[in-house]
């Protein structure tokens, strides 16, 4: 049932980061880099919150004042500083939950990302503490309505000897002692949000908590002229003695206070805990079948490590050697956390199409796809190029991934295709393979979109395995001009048709392109 929800908005997702491609680039596109710009918004708002607290009056009396004082007196420093503290502070809500959306339209929450998603419930919760607990110390009107809201939801669960809602009752009752206690809340709840998003990242390897640099820039740019623009101002001053009755709400933080006006305290308790379990209960709901984790033979083993260091989610570890074999160490896959997604096969210097069949077993493979598999799959689809093309025309094989362009759309006649679970599972000694080998004209590679590959870095090596920057890299003696990369999603089926139109060009201008197979020509 899910799936019927996840496919069209995906869809519309897909279309919509298309977009902001065309502005902003790949690279830069903010919707591929939503969890590390909340890190970067949470440390934007710990800069300018130990800039406010410099100047900040931890009093009853002079809390309200000294925020005005920054606010108007002190414009161009202390005003725009909490400005940014405020908004910096919705923009860490916004991509929160569109991060979370995401993840959830790109099926990327079940399986070994589970942890990861569960995780995110109790940074939200903190999330929204944390918040909340900074409108309180500014103890204007809005901090009045906010604080007792806030405790007489507290007090509905009746955890408290006295009713927290009683330090708000007169103006008396609300001492300096108790506006200390929420200070060191403000403080305490950001440094216990701090750690949840470290621990919301400990599983992942080679996380990204931050963003580039130019949208890094551009985003702080934005801050400073949205708070240049439109200043965060205060409401007036609290005044327990009266009942506050109209406010200009937070509606990235206070969405849930006019619930609570309507339906009490009971009813939104119930919302919130119904809706976090079931949120934590998502990634069951069904959980994703993973097929058979990669396997390590140890006669072909020799314990480079390379498949350690490609791991996208760190399921291959390197341990002691036991078996008597001249070599330290040997891989090892924990079969829980492996995606099966084959990245590890292409960075195995045993996986390599040059050998017969009963030979080719590599240190590491995939049980359900080996290498012997994916060589036959080659070999049956080069089969499938027609024995004569028009003069002129290049043979082209393209490989693909299971989460990127459909490639079985593909129909032109000099073109054949193959896929794999990810792009980053082709050893390049496949596409010396065929080249060298005159199989085919020329190999044209795709997968996800750039930035966005679902196995995380299936396109990363693959381009620096091409490049020469990563082991496996591509032999110097393939010629690099015969070997073209699209990257795109599932919905960029014409740009793919556009490329392998440009690339049958681009061939068509080099030498030895006959337009007959292989085997023609060696006849």
């Amino acid at each position: 049932m899910l799936k019927n929800i996840q496919r069209p908005l995906q869809a519309v997702l897909l279309k919509f980061e298309g977009w902001f491609d065309r502005p902003f680039g790949p690279e830069w596109n903010p919707l591929r880099h939503l969890g590390a710009l909340s890190f970067y918004f949470f440390w934007i708002v710990a800069v300018s919150g130990i800039y406010v607290y410099i100047f900040f009056e931890t009093s009853v009396t002079g809390a309200f004042q000294s925020v005005e004082s920054m606010t108007h007196d002190q414009w161009y420093a202390g005003g725009i500083m909490r400005s940014f503290h405020r908004y910096a502070s919705d923009a860490m809500v916004v991509t929160t939950f569109i991060h979370m959306g995401r993840e959830f339209i790109m099926d990327r929450y079940r399986g070994v990302r589970w942890f990861t998603w569960v995780s995110g419930v109790p940074i939200i919760w903190l999330l929204y503490a944390s918040g909340i607990g900074g409108y309180w110390l500014v103890w204007d009107e809005l901090a009045q309505y906010l604080m007792i809201a806030s405790s007489e939801w507290l007090d509905w669960l009746g955890i408290f000897g006295e009713p927290l809602a009683n330090n708000f009752l007169t103006p008396a009752s609300f001492s300096d002692r108790m506006f200390s206690l929420l200070l060191f809340l403000h403080i305490a709840i950001p440094l216990f949000l701090l750690i949840a998003c470290f621990v919301h990242v400990v599983k992942i390897s080679r996380p990204r908590i931050n963003p580039p640099r130019g949208l890094a820039i551009g985003t702080l740019l934005m801050l400073l002229a949205l708070s240049l623009v439109k200043p965060a101002i205060s409401h007036g001053p609290a005044n327990l003695d009266k009942v506050v009755t109209t406010v200009d709400l937070d509606w990235y933080y206070a969405l849930a206070y006019p619930l609570f006006d309507m339906w009490g305290a009971g009813a939104l308790w119930l919302i919130a805990i119904t809706l976090s379990v079931f949120v934590c209960w998502l990634p069951w709901m069904p959980s994703l079948k993973i097929k058979e984790a990669a396997e390590v033979d140890n006669l072909n083993c020799n314990g480079c490590s390379r498949c350690y260091a490609d791991c996208p989610f760190g399921a291959v570890t390197m341990q002691p050697r036991t078996d008597g074999r001249p070599y330290p160490s040997i891989a090892s896959v924990d079969p829980d956390i492996c995606t099966s997604c084959g990245i590890c096969v292409g960075a195995c210097p045993t996986a390599t199409p040059f050998r017969s069949a009963d030979m080719l077993v590599t240190g590491i493979d995939l049980p359900h796809f080996r290498l012997t598999e994916l060589r036959a799959d080659t070999d049956a689809s080069l089969a499938k190029l027609p024995k004569i093309l028009p003069p002129g025309t290049p043979r082209i094989i393209i490989y693909g991934c299971d989460f990127g362009i459909d490639v079985e759309q593909i129909k032109d006649a000099n073109v054949v295709v193959t896929r794999l679970p990810c792009i980053g599972m082709l050893p390049p000694s496949f596409i010396d393979y065929i080249l060298m080998r005159d199989k085919a004209d020329g190999v044209l590679l795709t997968g996800c979109r750039e930035g966005d590959c679902y196995h995380r870095f299936g396109i990363n090596w693959t381009e620096q395995r091409l490049t020469g920057e990563r082991d496996p890299y591509l032999r110097e003696r393939v010629p690099r001009e015969r070997v073209w990369t699209c990257w795109g999603a599932v919905t960029d089926g014409a740009k793919l048709s556009d490329e392998i139109a440009a690339f049958t060009e681009h061939l068509r201008q080099l030498p030895h392109v006959s337009g007959k197979t292989g085997q023609e020509a060696a006849e």
